[in-house]
Formats: C-alpha cells, sequence, structure tokens
C-alpha cells in the first residue's frame, strides 16, 4: 500500500443555475442540490451535495436519470423553479437562453482538483512533473470565512 499525497491544482466556485431573468447571487440556503441514485457515477457528487446540504439548509433533491449535467440538469431546474447548484462536471455546459447562472453566497462552494501521487515517488522525472504542475498554484484564495469545501476536504484551511 502506498502513502498518497494531494496537491492542489485548482478549484472551480460553483454556481446555481435559475429560471428567470435575475442573476443576483443567492444564498446557498435557498438552493437546491441534485443527489443521483447512480453512485457508481455520481458517488463523489452526492456525498459532497449532502454535506453542503447539511451544512447550509440547501435542500436535497433525489434524482434517478444522471440529470447532475447536461439537458436533464436543466430539465430539473425548470421542473424545480428554484436556483440548482450545478456539479463541476457541468461547469462548461452552455446554460439555455432561458434559464440563468447566478453566484451562490453565504457560502460560496468550491470544489477542489488535486494531483495525487505516491508520497515517497522515487522516480525523478515523476517528481518533476508533480512539481512542475503545482508549483505556482499557491492557496488559490480561498477564504475560509466566505467559501464551503466539505469537511474532508484536504485543503479546506487553505487560505
Amino acid at each position: 500500500m502506498y502513502a498518497l499525497e494531494a496537491r492542489l491544482i485548482g478549484a472551480d466556485r460553483l454556481f446555481a443555475i435559475s429560471t428567470g431573468t435575475g442573476t443576483s447571487a443567492v444564498p446557498a440556503k435557498d438552493t437546491a442540490v441534485l443527489v443521483d441514485a447512480d453512485t457508481a457515477t455520481w458517488d463523489s457528487w452526492n456525498r459532497y451535495a449532502e454535506e453542503f446540504a447539511r451544512d447550509t439548509g440547501a435542500r436535497v433533491v433525489r434524482i434517478d436519470d444522471g440529470g447532475i449535467t447536461g439537458p436533464a440538469f436543466f430539465d430539473h431546474v425548470r421542473r424545480l423553479r428554484r436556483p440548482v447548484v450545478n456539479s463541476p462536471k457541468g461547469q462548461t455546459t452552455p446554460v439555455p437562453p432561458d434559464l440563468v447562472q447566478r453566484p451562490v453566497v453565504d457560502p460560496a462552494p468550491y470544489w477542489t482538483w488535486a494531483l495525487v501521487s505516491r508520497r515517497d515517488e522515487t522516480r525523478k522525472a515523476v517528481r518533476a512533473a508533480v512539481e512542475a504542475l503545482t508549483r505556482d498554484v499557491g492557496g488559490l484564495g480561498l477564504d475560509a470565512g466566505t467559501t464551503w469545501l466539505p469537511a474532508g476536504d484536504p485543503f479546506r484551511t487553505t487560505g
């Protein structure tokens, strides 16, 4: 068994998709998060979403159609008629013209990305690649007072 280390390479600020035309910030407690029955595909997202809801008061909406992203996600937003937090897999999907993107605040949810490697890696080329990919990342300005990360996120105290 190898001891692993995770190095921060990025963080995505998640947002809400909503019906209507208003693009103002929405408090986390007024959002919904989708949790899918398919735990093989959505386990990490489901755990994230359920903890986010517990910590912020957001509403959990259970689905069974894989609609965490894509057209089905947008259909859920329309059906729920409330802001729904997007998943990190949906960050680059264009928002349909009848929906809007809104920042989530109080707190702002983030999804961190890490490069994981063996702590005792001996190959110089691998160590050099890890260093090259992570050396200039820093803490990304994740302020513990305004952002939300899951309790087990290794970068939760990064600021």
